[in-house]
């Protein structure tokens, strides 16, 4: 046996070793508790790469190894406790094995530990995704401080991978197969108490000392800590995946799954087939199978694109790569609202929400108060789900000031123009604005479709002009497209994407067009759809195709969310403005049917319960029974693989033309744009990342086989043909 003292000196190198890693630290208390923070000195948040993996391995080994530490603490120095594995390593992987093996590594780490026969507990400071909650449900207990900001779950599935840290075994084992499954394929995130609801976690606490209190009270009632299914009669709650209740799980879910995904995430799939395999089998085996699962995952096509793009160029996109150089950051401390109907509304509660004070403006002052209604209706919901409180509502509806006057703006450093598209309006809310706004002040238009250019010839300052393009519901979209007109500064630009990067949402910046980037390209998805109903494709086809492609929403459909009516109208402003700048008039396959529908049969879309679709009051809407009168389908119908490539086609060569024409400044811009702005399918990574994962010459392959049967407007952008030509992809390096 030890002594005292060869215990201590044992203890005393234990901690030595912890403390001489970098990003870990460590301390032992007088019970023999050794607690060990993770920190991350170079990032804002903790995540599983820079040596993570070798350092926790040491760790590990020597709490094993020291026989005098009674329990182990995992805690971190952070708001957030580990946000998940360092995506940036994943993109260095290029085979299989290399992909086993990263994940196996600390595979190994997380069993011995959770092996031990001592306990061990995960406080989590804050939010814990993928690895981070992974690492956490490899400990003996879990407790999480109760913050509306900690957000707990695996959402690997929204890049294309799977959980790779031992998820896919550990989270069915503890939850349940179907709760485990609808988690994971879904990439949900939970709240600390709904996490503790479904046995996630064991507590929540109200701050770190009362986290690490109850820690250390529990590894004192618990000396000998096993997990449940490493105990000797362990059986998986609500049953494995032969259990009669389970079966039926594994018989539907795949169906569910393809029916909303189309087969077009194998992560889907994968995560499924792990679930299903590893739980009929015990838990060593079940991790090597997620192992090879994961490696499947990494090295798909499909993972590839979403890192690239919904990581990669996501970050640069947040780190400023857009904005202007040489100008300090700004924080916007008011803000004034012109307009308070639904995008009025929207912007002032996210812009409220930032803790930004609101002047809500419109031209009676029972819409202005109805516009802040919007915001107390959201908040409403999200206290009723536990989201939010009622000290929180009145806190963030204090900030919203609705008024009438054009007085009230006068110290706001930003405007925003949120009324309707109409340029004779727009100019008349500039003008009365500049009467009183100061002269440092901001001012833009949320405008989708009109030039800034053109808006910008009502203002006296027109460098000060800018589009601030929000999508509906503004609450949920994350997009905001910055419009840059021919006399907007690059102050002004930063100004504006420094307000966006605020409010908590993603710029991408742009140059001025007709319809700027999204909804020109946005617009050739729903009028190519429309288009098809014209050539005599069936309705139905069409809606499949589209849900097909991956595109949250088929054509037919969409536009009647958008209304037809708005798109006829901007059709037909389109085409006077092309006109009067005497430039050739462009008119769109729909635009015919367009006409049909609303002028002869006042057919508007969803809001008046009647576009392609008819919206019976109770019920589930219905395709329009006469489309197929007033279109007869066609004896003999196009594949369904040339519908859903007409689909995705068009939206890719109509981003490349807009690249081209300098309306998007950057590849990262354009693909982000096209994913966050209108929903284009998230599997390909973007409508540039399309090009590049099919590669250049494929596509122009297609592109002309597509123009030879349905139009050339499916001929490939020059700048594709200039790029095959030097063997060049799309790249912002």
């Amino acid at each position: 046996m030890m002594t005292n003292n060869q215990a201590a000196n044992q203890t005393a190198d234990s901690v030595t070793a912890i403390n001489e890693l970098a990003n870990f630290s460590a301390q032992r208390d007088d019970d023999g508790i050794v607690t060990v923070t993770i920190d991350q000195s170079k990032r804002k948040m903790n995540v599983i790469g820079d040596g993570f993996t070798e350092s926790f391995a040491t760790i590990v080994d020597s709490f094993i190894n020291d026989d005098a530490a009674r329990g182990l603490i995992l805690t971190s120095a952070k708001e957030t406790f580990v946000v998940g594995a360092d995506i940036d390593q994943l993109n260095q992987i290029k085979t299989a094995e290399q992909a086993f093996a990263l994940t196996e590594e600390l595979k190994g780490s997380l069993r011995k530990l959770e092996t031990s026969g001592r306990p061990v507990v995960a406080t989590m400071t804050g939010t814990a995704l993928g690895g981070g909650l992974e690492l956490a449900l490899a400990c003996h207990y879990r407790i999480a401080i109760d913050t509306p900001k900690t957000k707990l779950g695996l959402p690997e599935v929204k890049l294309g991978l799977l959980p790779g840290g031992g998820g896919t075994q550990r989270l069915p084992r503890l939850v349940g197969i179907q709760v485990a499954l609808e988690l994971m394929t879904q990439g949900k995130e939970l709240l600390p108490s709904a996490a503790k609801d479904i046995g996630l976690i064991d507590a929540i606490a109200t701050d770190q000392a009362d986290m690490l209190k109850q820690a250390k009270d529990w590894i004192q009632s618990n000396p000998s800590a096993q997990q449940p299914w490493d105990k000797k009669g362990f059986k998986i709650p609500g049953g494995d995946s032969k259990h009669t209740s389970v079966v039926p799980i594994f018989s539907i879910a795949p169906a569910m799954a393809n029916k909303k995904s189309h087969g077009n995430y194998p992560a889907i799939t994968h995560i499924m087939s792990c679930v299903f395999e590893g739980c009929l089998v015990d838990i060593d085996t079940g991790l090597e199978i997620e192992s090879r699962y994961f490696a499947a995952c990494v090295l798909s096509t499909e993972s590839k694109n979403m890192i690239n793009t919904l990581w990669t160029q996501l970050n640069s996109i947040k780190k400023g790569q857009s904005r202007p150089q040489g100008f300090e950051r700004t924080q916007i401390k008011k803000l004034g609202i012109l307009g308070a109907g639904m995008m009025g509304a929207g912007i002032a509660y996210v812009t409220a929400k930032a803790e930004i004070d609101v002047v809500l403006l419109d031209t009676e002052i029972a819409n202005a108060e109805k516009g802040k209604a919007y915001s107390s209706n959201i908040l409403d919901k999200a206290i009723s789900r536990k989201r939010a409180t009622e000290e929180k509502k009145q806190a963030l509806l204090k900030r919203i000031t609705p008024t009438a006057s054009y007085e009230d703006l006068a110290d706001c450093d930003l405007i925003i123009e949120a009324v309707f598209e109409n340029r004779e309006i727009k100019a008349k809310c500039t003008q009365q604005s500049e009467v009183v706004i100061s002269n440092t002040a901001i001012y833009a238009s949320n405008t989708s479709t009109l030039p800034i250019t053109g808006l910008a010839k009502a203002s006296t300052r027109p460098n000060q002009f800018i589009g601030l393009h929000f999508f509906s519901p503004v609450d949920k979209m994350p997009l905001v497209e910055i419009i840059v007109g021919a006399q907007t500064d690059d102050a002004t630009l930063a100004k504006a994407f420094d307000y966006v990067v605020q409010i908590g949402k993603t710029p991408i910046v742009v140059n001025d067009n007709h319809g700027f980037y999204t909804s020109r390209v946005f617009g050739t998805y729903v009028s190519e759809g429309i288009a098809m109903l014209g050539e005599g494709v069936h309705p139905r086809s069409i809606e499949v195709a589209g849900m097909k492609t991956g595109m949250p929403m088929p054509p037919l459909a969409l536009q009647d969310e958008v209304s037809l009516s708005l798109a006829l109208h901007v059709s037909e402003q389109q085409q006077a403005d092309m006109a009067a700048e005497g430039k050739p008039i462009v008119v769109r396959p729909s635009y015919e049917i367009l006409k049909t529908l609303v002028n002869e049969h006042g057919r508007e879309g969803k809001k008046n319960g009647k576009g392609f679709y008819d919206y019976p009051t109770e019920g589930d809407k219905y395709l329009w029974p006469e489309l197929v009168n007033l279109y007869p389908p066609k004896s003999e119908q196009p594949s369904q693989q040339d519908l859903v490539d007409r689909l995705i086609f068009i939206q890719a060569n109509e981003s490349a033309k807009c690249y081209e024409e300098n309306v998007v400044r950057s590849v990262a811009d354009t693909n982000i744009g096209s994913i966050f702005g209108w929903g284009f399918a998230p599997q390909h990574g973007g409508t540039l990342q399309f090009i590049n994962a099919m590669g250049v010459n494929e596509f122009i392959k297609r592109s002309r086989e597509l123009a030879a049967k349905y139009g050339e407007r499916f001929e490939p952008a020059q700048i594709l043909l200039d790029m095959a030509a030097k063997g060049e992809a799309f790249s912002d390096d």
